[in-house]
């Protein structure tokens, strides 16, 4: 049984993550997990100055699920204004189906709330990743109908499907009120 922990990503940390997220996301290995988008896209997701950069900036935080010292999953979180743009979310592909996901995307909604006081999160998801959508939407997400394009990033990946489209979801978070006792 897993006993997983929770904490905010160091720099150390930065190999680890980069190998976690892109063994989630894309090739081969991907596609033990249900979250693979081996099918749209060929290459990286990320790598090591990205990660780097997100674990060190002022406005962002990159949290970490663990057992003991096995890394299970990552999430990032930056902040913009009142909200908190949640990205490059991963579970190891073989640990996926086990309610990690769950636990880490509820840690991270509390810990952008802890931190920054947002009012919302947000997030980008692949149009044509239905499943991944209906998770979210499980968790309190909804689309906003806001669509972009999907970013042409040709040192890192190529699209193997023609115009792949980002939407945006959001989930808001009610206002916490205080009670007074006298």
């Amino acid at each position: 049984m897993l006993k997983l922990i929770f904490r905010r990503a160091v720099s150390e940390d930065a190999s680890r993550i980069v190998a976690l997220i892109n063994s989630a996301y894309r090739g081969e290995t991907s596609r033990q997990g249900w979250t693979t988008e081996a099918d749209l896209l060929r290459g990286s997701r990320t790598e090591i100055n990205e990660v780097t950069n997100l674990i060190t900036a002022d406005n962002s935080m990159l949290l970490l699920c663990l057992d003991a010292e096995t890394l299970l999953g990552s999430v990032t979180l930056e902040r913009h204004d009142d909200a908190a743009h949640l990205g490059m979310f991963a579970v190891q592909p073989q640990q996926q189906g086990q309610g990690i996901g769950k636990q880490l995307l509820a840690f991270a909604e509390h810990a952008a709330v802890d931190a920054w006081g947002v009012k919302s999160m947000v997030m980008s998801v692949i149009t044509l990743r239905q499943e991944l959508i209906a998770f979210y939407q499980r968790r309190g997400y909804h689309l906003t109908g806001t669509l972009k394009a999907f970013p042409a990033e040709s040192k890192l990946w190529e699209p193997l499907v023609s115009n792949l489209k980002l939407g945006l979801m959001e989930k808001s978070f009610a206002p916490c009120h205080s009670i007074s006792t006298s």
